[in-house]
């Protein structure tokens, strides 16, 4: 691996979970109403740690898998800090400290009176420098599964950094999921060129919108179905709508959302995937798994910002 590397050991056991991504700060900015143009706007701004792939790693860490590790490439201004934030949740971070770029950064603008709907303006920063000079077949080791962040497709060094982990977890035997990550990062790159990309994976979590643009189904059901043509299992997230559990062709499960007083809803996909996993590599079912997630996303969009909260437990 190129440059230096920030925490972490090597040694764990068996079956855990090692999920490959995006480490950014996020700046949350709560608003209520539109900004008005050319003036002052008052606004609560937080600063907090970040990035879909860390949010992942934390809250499966929160929902109860015991070895979580996360491999992100970060600046020098903020690899210790980051470390540090993932370390408190018990991630073993491996993070690539990049000799040039800034660790990346979110602006997270939240409208109070909007349902907490956010808008993001993103720099990307180092997050999405990770190339294949990054990757080693040793991070398998004691890997039950291999979980990717989408972002890591929407950059050429990063795409080449997914091609050889999806070829290690392959011929291990690791089961792989991905999340789409952006809709609009999405149509750049290209619907077509995503699903070649993706090919073999196990498990793909999109968002409603996100199932929709990858096969033009205006129906959440319809495109989670088809999507789970391609992929064995598909679980599309919808929000209040709860989720839906795809395979074969068809929605095999709808699962309600779980009520929550929304303050912020960034990271809550995130949240969804982090306890769908933990409870998937803990044995539970597909359909069980999603209800842990909606349990998640719920606790995710009643706090500020993209990571767990410390309860003792969920």
């Amino acid at each position: 691996m190129d440059g230096a590397e920030q925490g972490g050991g090597e040694q764990a056991g068996p079956g855990g979970l090692l999920v490959v991504g995006d480490v950014v700060t996020d700046v949350v900015a709560r608003h209520r109403g539109t900004p008005a143009g050319g003036t002052d706007t008052a606004a609560s701004v937080r600063i907090l740690p970040g990035g879909a792939g860390a949010n992942v790693a934390c809250w499966a860490a929160r929902w109860g898998c015991r070895d979580v590790r996360m491999l992100g490439r970060v600046g020098a201004d903020s690899a210790e800090w980051h470390a540090r934030h993932l370390e408190e949740w018990g991630v073993r971070p491996r993070l690539v400290v990049d000799p040039g770029a800034p660790t990346g950064t979110v602006i997270c603008l939240v409208d109070t009176d909007a349902g907490a709907e956010r808008t993001f303006l993103t720099d990307s920063g180092a997050s999405l420098l990770l190339d294949r000079s990054d990757w080693s077949d040793a991070l398998l080791d004691g890997v039950g599964w291999l979980h990717l962040s989408g972002y890591l497709l929407f950059s050429e060094p990063s795409r080449g950094l997914v091609a050889a982990a999806l070829s290690s977890a392959r011929a291990r035997g690791v089961p792989v999921s991905v999340d789409p990550a952006s809709a609009g990062f999405l149509r750049e790159l290209g619907v077509d060129r995503f699903l070649a990309l993706v090919e073999g994976v196990d498990v793909l979590l999109p968002s409603r919108d996100e199932a929709c643009l990858l096969t033009g189904l205006p129906d959440a059901a319809d495109a989670a179905a088809e999507l789970s043509r391609r992929v064995p299992l598909v679980v599309a997230t919808s929000g209040a709508e709860g989720a839906l559990v795809a395979r074969s062709g068809a929605v095999d499960a709808r699962i309600p959302a779980v009520a929550a007083d929304a303050r912020d809803t960034t990271g809550a996909g995130d949240a969804f995937t982090g306890a769908f996993l933990a409870a998937l590599l803990s044995g539970a079912a597909p359909q069980d798994a999603a209800t842990e997630g909606c349990r998640a996303g719920a606790l995710a969009v009643a706090q500020v910002g993209g990571r767990p909260r410390r309860p003792e437990g969920p």
